[in-house]
């Protein structure tokens, strides 16, 4: 399972637009790079990314064996109500990993 390190602001106004970055430790192999005996090495990337705010999905991305080891991810989301920022990565070999940070929303 990988780590995860989340940023989000401790609090927003609500209806401004707001960052999320995250950043996950994952070793991503592509399945096409041969190992030391020459066999190939497995598959193993994070296929899918997901945040869903206060249960709503506000961005989604599906990567590709192109995409870098520990793979950064930022965007914006527009503050709407103080609740639950809920990050997913799922991927190959049952590779799963959540995380939820709180956002406060002010007036």
């Amino acid at each position: 399972m990988g780590h995860a390190l989340i940023n989000v602001p401790a609090a927003v106004k609500r209806g401004e637009a707001f960052e999320i970055k995250a950043l996950i430790a994952h070793p991503m192999e592509t399945g096409f790079r041969p190992g030391p005996n020459g066999v190939l090495l497995p598959r193993n990337i994070i296929q899918r990314f997901t945040c869903t705010y206060n249960g709503v999905e506000v961005f989604s991305l599906t990567l590709s064996p192109a995409i870098a080891a520990n793979p950064y991810i930022a965007f914006f989301t527009v503050a709407t109500e103080s609740g639950s920022l809920t990050l997913r990565w799922t991927g190959d070999k049952d590779f799963m990993a959540e995380e939820t940070v709180p956002i406060t929303v002010t007036a």
